[in-house]
């Protein structure tokens, strides 16, 4: 199993995440994301329909898009997907990670620390994590995790950007039902946080 992903993708590290906490084995090969699509190596610019990360190739198969990954992972390996009766639960977490705490806290993170945008752009985007983190905040306050079984795929993709927290300016005290579950999920065996899961060298060679 090959996984194609890069340093600062929350989306690669979604994927990275899931195989490192199943302790599955793989090989990770890190692209720069700052080199132009021609730049990028061959083999991957192949195999990335979008030429975007990340991708996973398991045998003959190539896989795109984070929370797509996902689902093929945990219906391959039986881990984190849940139970049985959960599975509905947890698309609907990925479809919803897709378009709110996974749009808004990686967009503020990226107009802060990489692209200056107007105040209103900045507020804008401040406003909807804020609104994000305060819905998980309410659910959680209600179980450990996002299914009631346990840590599941839709805890790896709904946690990946909230790592960096700190990079957007904002801080997971504010939301202490959120900042239990990201101590939990940093407390399973095998996690790995993302800057050291992504980087282009030493762990992130793989397993």
């Amino acid at each position: 199993m090959l996984l194609y992903g890069s340093t600062d993708s929350g989306h690669s590290y979604k994927v990275r995440s899931f195989l490192l906490l199943a302790d599955w084995p793989h090989d990770y090969r890190w692209i720069d994301l700052t080199a132009s699509r021609q730049e990028r190596p061959k083999a991957f610019v192949l195999a990335s329909k979008f030429g975007e990360v990340p991708v996973l190739i398991d045998e003959s198969y190539t896989f795109c898009q984070s929370n797509a990954i996902l689902l093929y992972l945990a219906q391959r390996t039986g881990l984190f997907a849940g139970e049985v009766d959960e599975w509905q639960g947890v698309q609907e977490w990925l479809f919803w990670e897709t378009n709110r705490v996974g749009f808004s806290v990686p967009n503020l993170r990226f107009a802060l620390r990489w692209s200056k945008q107007p105040p209103e752009v900045l507020a804008f985007l401040r406003a909807r994590a804020i609104a994000d983190l305060s819905t998980l905040d309410a659910f959680l306050s209600e179980q450990m995790f996002l299914l009631p079984s346990g840590p599941t795929i839709a805890d790896i993709s709904c946690s990946a950007y909230l790592f960096w927290l700190k990079d957007a300016d904002l801080d997971e005290s504010a939301f202490p039902n959120v900042q239990r579950w990201l101590a939990d999920i940093r407390g399973l065996p095998h996690w790995t946080h993302p800057d050291v899961a992504m980087l282009s060298g030493g762990l992130a060679k793989g397993n």
